[in-house]
């Protein structure tokens, strides 16, 4: 049995759903260096369908650098059973235009032996509040 090294997904689940989106966004360190803390090099994550990997990925993180003022995750469930995770959470983004974006996702992932994450699986969907980001209708 392997040692999992502190602060990764392997050995804190649920931290690692709620810290790496806050230090990927607002944190100072390369985002190259936070992603290789809790991701090993040849990573990859599926989500809906559509492959990413560690280069697309850290392209997606500069338009969140840029836009998102604030980033909220709430963990419903979070599972381990030896080298496999699974959890069920919301990530919510508030934009810099007062726009709220909520993600509800599913997440299916395996382990490398050192408990950075190897592989992810995901299913997302919208749970955005209606009316996000405008101004409220009279009644």
């Amino acid at each position: 049995m392997s040692q999992h090294l502190s602060g990764t997904p392997g050995a804190d689940l649920i931290g690692y759903l709620t810290r790496y989106p806050q230090e990927l966004t607002f944190g100072h360190q390369d985002p190259a260096a936070v992603f290789g803390r809790y991701h090993i090099d040849d990573f990859v994550l599926r989500n809906d369908g559509i492959l990413l990997d560690k280069m697309r990925l850290l392209a997606h993180v500069k338009a969140g650098r840029r836009n998102a003022t604030q980033i909220n995750v709430e963990v419903h469930d979070a599972l381990m059973s030896g080298a496999q995770v699974a959890a069920r959470y919301t990530l919510t983004a508030t934009m810099r235009r007062g726009q709220v974006i909520a993600t509800e996702i599913h997440m299916f992932g395996q382990l490398d032996p050192d408990g950075r994450l190897r592989s992810v699986e995901q299913l997302s969907r919208d749970v955005s509040p209606k009316n996000s980001g405008s101004a409220e209708q009279p009644a």
